[in-house]
């Protein structure tokens, strides 16, 4: 597929498109299946102002969102993270995570063990490679899905009740990454509703309802809820890369 995501925001005075390219490799490759490129050009007049690697802004602040829903959203005590992939938004949502918050235990699990076992040692700080995804989810209390899953991977029976999941993966209407039964008895928060209903197979094919939007949390028109099991829908939004782009190209010009 070939992304295409223009957005401008007044308040950041930015205006851009980013271009993402995304092939599902059948068989591990060292090319990541998201590749992308961000272009920023002068609100004013449309003069190209800046090429920017999208792949390391898309990493980043896809990571950045989980952990803004994760901060409001997970139980107030949160000790287990447990990530299932090993790709390159695995390592991204690792880093964040573990900058802003505690967890006593990390567990990882991978369809292919010998990338997990390299995000394993990779890292800093010590994770535990799991065998499966259930004996990676069992008793965690924050759940993050970053992988290229077009089948449920994850169940509603093995979450413990109060958990908080972040839903990164499974980008299209067809593709799944979470079953029925977690999408239907966990509170529901995606990042934008109209992209959710459109591209998101888990939130499409469960037929499970919306709660709210994050933004409408963050601004406090909506509750948290946290001591609900609570699942949050990521697809990323335009103006998310926006964002990014310009806050690296100023410090970028401010440095020259």
């Amino acid at each position: 597929f070939l992304g295409v995501m223009p957005a401008y925001s007044a308040a950041d005075d930015a205006l851009t498109t980013k271009l993402v390219t995304f092939y599902e490799h059948k068989k591990d490759s060292s090319t990541p299946s998201h590749q992308a490129t961000i272009l920023l050009f002068d609100p004013r007049n449309g003069s190209l102002k800046a090429v920017l690697d999208g792949s390391v802004i898309t990493a980043k602040r896809t990571a950045a969102v989980s952990a803004i829903a994760t901060k409001l959203l997970m139980p107030a005590s949160a000790e287990v993270l447990c990530i299932l992939g090993a790709g390159v938004q695995a390592y991204s949502h690792y880093d964040i995570f573990m900058e802003l918050f505690t967890f006593k235990e990390v567990r990882i699990w991978n369809r292919t063990k010998e990338k997990a076992v390299k995000f394993a040692n990779s890292v800093n700080g010590p994770v535990q490679v799991c065998s499966s995804a259930q004996e990676a989810v069992t008793g965690a209390d924050v759940i993050i899905t970053v992988t290229m899953a077009t089948t449920p991977i994850l169940f509603g029976d093995w979450v413990k009740p109060g958990a908080h999941i972040n839903a990164v993966g499974a980008s299209r209407p067809d593709w799944r990454e979470l079953d029925d039964e977690l999408m239907k008895n966990s509170v529901l928060f995606v990042d934008s509703r109209e992209a959710a209903l459109t591209e998101s197979g888990d939130v499409i094919l469960s037929g499970a309802e919306i709660f709210a939007e994050l933004g409408e949390v963050v601004k406090g028109t909506k509750p948290a809820l946290h001591e609900k099991t609570t699942v949050f829908k990521s697809l990323g939004m335009a103006v998310e890369d926006t964002v990014a782009a310009k806050f690296v190209y100023d410090s970028w010009s401010a440095g020259n």
